[in-house]
């Protein structure tokens, strides 16, 4: 045999014999639960059409108005903390820019916000004010769920 190849044996079985020394060892892993420095306070404001809305009466198109400008508020929460999906699309013929379309979508749980406002604005429009203090979602967050890094390890 020659030299280089009796050097990649001893490396090979050094190495094999080195992976197997890991497994000797028994592990406990200690964990404890990360928090955060800081928490953000957002606030978000959704607005909504009173005459453009279903009912029979005034009074009926303005709680719709205060339902829809509540759900317009969730939404613009929601594009906060999950951010904002943004699909978009172009076609060409002959060089020329037929067809352009652009689709945004937001999808999330926001659990904790409050209502801070609720009022007319104008003739017309109906305005929510939101707020979502994010140290209340870390509470709640906790409660389902215990984020965790390693504390300590002791090998045994």
């Amino acid at each position: 045999m020659t030299t280089f190849l009796l050097r990649k044996l001893l490396v090979i079985g050094c190495l094999a014999s080195l992976g197997g020394c890991t497994s000797l060892f028994e592990k406990h892993v200690e964990w404890e639960t990360v928090k955060p420095e800081s928490y953000p306070v957002l606030t978000a404001v959704g607005y909504a059409p009173i005459n453009s809305q279903n009912g029979a009466s005034g009074s009926q198109k303005n709680l719709m108005a205060m339902k829809a400008s509540k759900l317009d508020a969730y939404r613009e929460l929601a594009e906060q903390v999950y951010g904002q999906r943004i699909n978009g699309q172009q076609s060409l013929a002959n060089m020329v820019l037929n067809n352009t379309q652009l689709q945004a979508s937001v999808e999330g749980v926001i659990r904790g916000a409050k209502v801070v406002k609720s009022y007319p604005v104008g003739e017309d429009t109906y305005a929510t004010e939101l707020s979502l203090d994010m140290a209340e979602v870390y509470d709640i967050y906790l409660a389902t769920t215990r984020p965790q890094r390693v504390k300590t390890v002791n090998y045994y």
